[in-house]
């Protein structure tokens, strides 16, 4: 069988495995809180309940849409369910996708891509149990004896400096469209008044609209040539 024809057999059988292992895990989230409630009383008010999810989704509204669409590319199908599902996608569970991609020469789109993204993703997740167990007992230790500087430095850049990663290694594949990457939020920016999530959703899909643009101009240009 050909590569391409194992595509919609593994994206059939993740969506089969994925969909009910997610809404499972969304489901059971819930149970510590019932519990609480239930074990004390204290149920909050239903207005307040709404409220709260409203600030919420104002805040962070974007990223409903915004995550699967811009993580999907580094994370495929199967790597999309297990990384919601764990948790870190942005500064863990993309850039081990995106790496091992890389490392691997697998196209994004194909079925070694899929395979590769999703070994890696399980094995940042493996690592991550063990590290995240370690640091519960340790980690807070440690953190008090390193310097104000260093510690502060870790929690002001620490993630942007593993999203800069990211970016410059996806950039040099695609200079161009890293550059229009950066030069959408910038003008939001520049232009004041715009939300942050506003900003989010522009910026993303900004973003894809010229990367279909160029596709478009490059399969035309290879045509014509």
């Amino acid at each position: 069988m050909d590569s391409k024809e194992y595509m919609p057999i593994w994206r059939k059988k993740s969506i089969l495995i994925g969909s009910p292992t997610n809404i499972l895990a969304a489901i059971t989230a819930f149970i510590p809180v019932l519990y609480l409630c239930i074990r004390y009383n204290c149920w909050p008010d239903p207005k307040l309940v709404i409220a709260a999810w409203g600030m919420l989704l104002i805040s962070f509204g974007a990223f409903y849409v915004v995550e699967p669409v811009s993580y999907y590319a580094a994370l495929g199908m199967s790597g999309t369910y297990l990384s919601f599902l764990s948790g870190n996608i942005g500064n863990m569970r993309v850039p081990c996708a995106a790496l091992a991609q890389d490392v691997t020469k697998s196209e994004p789109g194909t079925i070694q891509a899929e395979v590769v993204s999703t070994m890696a993703i399980c094995g940042s997740i493996i690592t991550n149990l063990i590290a995240t167990t370690a640091a519960a007992f340790v980690g807070a230790a440690v953190v008090t004896v390193l310097p104000a500087v260093v510690s502060e430095g870790l929690k002001s850049y620490a993630s942007a400096a593993i999203f800069g990663a990211t970016l410059g290694n996806f950039g040099m594949k695609n200079p161009k469209l890293a550059l229009i990457g950066l030069a959408i939020p910038i003008c939001c920016k520049a232009v004041g008044g715009l939300p942050a999530w506003l900003i989010i959703l522009l910026s993303v899909f900004g973003t894809v609209i010229f990367a279909r643009i160029f596709y478009v101009m490059d399969k035309k240009t290879a045509q014509t040539a």
